[in-house]
This record gives C-alpha cells, structure tokens and sequence, in this order.
C-alpha cells in the first residue's frame, strides 16, 4: 500500500505545494524563508521521509503565513498517507541533543489534536524565520495530523540550535511512530479506530 499525499492549498496569503512520502526520502524544499527550508530538510532526513514542498506567499508580511499554512499541509498530508492507521507503531518519542541544547518530543497519532509546547526562545528573525513561529508550526502540524504532540525545548544558549533540536525531536518521534509494526494486526486501539 502506497503510504503517500500530494496536496495544494491556496488563499489569498499563500500557495502550497506539498507532496510527502512516508516509506521514501529525499527532499526538496523551497518556501523562500531560508532557515525554515532547512528546518524541513532536517526534518525530511532525521524522519527518513520524503517531503517536497513548494511556497509562495507574502513575505513581505512576514513569514507567518508561510510557516503556518506550510504546517497545516504537513498535517494534512501526514493524516492522508496514514489512511486508517493499522499497522503502525502510533506511538513516537525522541530526546535530540544540538549542541549545548536539548529537546524531547513526545507524539501519539491517535486522531485527536492536541499540541503542548515548551520552551523558552527569544523573539528575533533567523533568515527570514521569525522564531515564535515554532510553536506555531507543530501547533499547525497536530491539528493538521490529528495527532496529539508534546514538545519541550529544555535547555540551550543558542536559539538556532534550540529550535533545531525540536524540528529533529519531531522528526525522530514522527519517524517512530508511523512506521509498521510487524505485530501489529490492525489498528493500535482498543476502540477499532484512531479516526477521533
């Protein structure tokens, strides 16, 4: 079963492009806010999936819109390339060192958004990337994915590193996650479903 989504979205803010595999790798991604572009690279590579995403939108706003939407799609397209979800391990979680920072993500796919965030990061730009926009991106992602989401930024100096060891937290916890458990029979849930 091919576990894959190609999605597009567009407002009046933005234009999305987003295609995503979730047994593939390889990744290319162009949002025009460079540091966020290697934030999904990272996150393409340490989640050892495949992940093309193509942005436009009003950068001259700022870069909210892009990074949120972005986030929204992601979500989106992890839900779809899940399907019913059977067979998957559903749980993930991850403690990722960067440096003199660390983060811990902790993730269930269970069908219901939730998304707790932590962590202290200054407010500045790095490229282009305005970093309150962290919580606001896996914020979008959760609710996109129906996954319930904890990240927790506990330590570091340096806000780069800070940020990047939650994007590679995610992403190692996400890699878990959805991939298959050879002993699973169906869908990991007393209920029969992880639908909501």
């Amino acid at each position: 079963m091919s576990r894959t989504a190609k999605i597009e979205r567009k407002t009046k803010e933005t234009g999305i492009e987003l295609n995503l595999d979730l047994d593939g790798s390889g990744y290319s991604n162009e949002t025009g806010v460079g540091f966020f572009d290697h934030m999904l690279d990272l996150l393409a590579r340490h989640a050892n999936i495949g992940l093309e995403v193509k942005a436009t939108g009003d950068l001259e706003t700022g870069s909210h819109h892009t990074v949120e939407d972005v986030g929204i799609v992601l979500g989106q397209a992890i839900d779809q390339a899940l399907g019913d979800r059977a067979g998957i391990r559903r749980y993930g979680s991850a403690v990722v060192p960067m440096d003199e920072a660390c983060a811990e993500c902790a993730l269930d796919i269970s069908g219901r958004a939730l998304s707790v965030f932590r962590g202290d990061i200054p407010v500045t730009s790095i490229a282009g990337y305005e970093t309150e926009l962290t919580e606001e991106f896996f914020r979008a992602v959760a609710g996109g994915a129906r996954m319930t989401l904890h990240i927790d930024i506990r330590y570091g100096s340096n806000v780069h590193h800070k940020i990047e060891a939650a994007f590679k937290a995610f992403a190692r916890a996400l890699r878990i996650a959805v991939s298959i458990d050879p002993d699973e029979k169906g869908v990991p849930s007393t209920k029969g479903t992880l639908n909501g």
